[in-house]
């Protein structure tokens, strides 16, 4: 399989897309726990209804979001229901469409897996064609298959949420993990000035990536800085909005990743003021992975990848996300 894998739209036949069979390769978990839960098996393989695509995964990559799932973290959110297929992220190719959609068969595509409970971790998966988006140049297979989630997680933090602006001076704690990666090239490319959080080890790499200004956690706790700043965006969903409110500018935005009951809380009661806090869980979109895909194209995003791992080592690599991964992607090859 060639490492780069996005040929022109009409030249279909250099992709390795093979006939979709009845059945699949898949890594499951059919309980809640520990990374051992997971196994492989063989599936159905899922059919694609008008407004989808089926999608053969070449890569797909693994966010604290699989893990905390297969924990059983978020059953209240998502009951029951096995056995599953973790995973949101999917670089591949368009192996069957409905009559309606937009992709022609072979097309090299990302996708933003659409369904609650993923399906990215085997052969195949099905997606809406709104949370679709093609590839027209080259791109390495790990490098695509680290961007839907992570991507529009950060961009939609940043634009949607943080409401960025040229100019805003933007602070990003957790800034070496896979949303802080994407989060602070994406305010460098709006034009905004970056401060980034992490630890002193991952300060070069911050650096690299754009930021004008580094803070290492261990040592300084940003809060106590006295500096000023127009957008807080917590990536690592470790900061506090009550202790981040004196380095906030007037009319300042508080974004955080994490989806817990004193986030939400903080949401609703904060949106009267002008110092506001937001929790967001990101919402596959095709226009969105666009703009990402455009900016990796036009230079102005770099890729990390930490590892990369086959499928049937799945396990491993959540468990190299759960350990913390120091900066970076950690991406799992499906068909190879």
């Amino acid at each position: 399989m060639s490492t780069d894998f996005a040929e022109a739209t009409t030249e279909t036949t250099a992709t390795p897309l093979r006939d979709a069979t009845d059945t699949m390769r898949a890594m499951i978990y059919e309980d809640y726990g520990d990374a051992a839960v997971l196994h492989e098996a063989e599936l159905e393989t899922p059919k694609c209804l008008p407004g989808q695509v089926l999608i053969q995964i070449a890569a797909s990559s693994v966010n604290p979001i699989d893990y905390r799932l297969r924990r059983g973290e978020m059953r209240a959110l998502m009951p029951g229901g096995f056995p599953r297929v973790p995973g949101y992220d999917v670089a591949g190719w368009i192996a069957a469409a409905a009559d309606d959609a937009p992709f022609p068969v072979g097309q090299p595509v990302i996708a933003f897996l659409d369904s609650a409970r993923g399906g990215a971790s085997a052969e195949y998966a099905v997606c809406s064609i709104d949370a679709v988006t093609p590839l027209t140049k080259p791109m390495p297979i790990e490098k695509a298959a680290a961007i839907p989630l992570a991507g529009t997680t950060a961009l939609q933090s940043l634009r949607d949420h943080g409401k960025m602006a040229t100019g805003d001076r933007v602070l990003i704690n957790g800034a070496s993990g896979g949303v802080g990666m994407f989060a602070i090239q994406i305010a460098k490319a709006y034009g905004c000035i970056v401060t980034a959080v992490a630890s002193r080890k991952n300060q070069s790499v911050c650096e690299a990536w754009g930021a004008d200004q580094f803070i290492d956690y261990r040592t300084t706790d940003y809060t106590t800085t006295g500096q000023q700043w127009d957008l807080i965006f917590d990536a690592a969903g470790k900061a506090s909005y009550l202790d981040s409110r004196p380095v906030m500018s007037e009319g300042a935005r508080f974004v955080s990743t994490e989806p817990d009951v004193k986030g939400l809380f903080m949401t609703a009661v904060t949106a009267p003021f002008s110092k506001k806090a937001k929790v967001m869980l990101a919402k596959p979109n095709a226009e969105d992975l666009r703009t990402l895909v455009d900016l990796y194209n036009d230079g102005k995003l770099k890729i990390e990848i930490d590892s990369t791992y086959p499928l049937a080592r799945l396990g491993d690599a959540h468990r190299r996300v759960e350990e913390g991964v120091d900066h970076g992607k950690v991406v799992v090859k499906v068909n190879q």
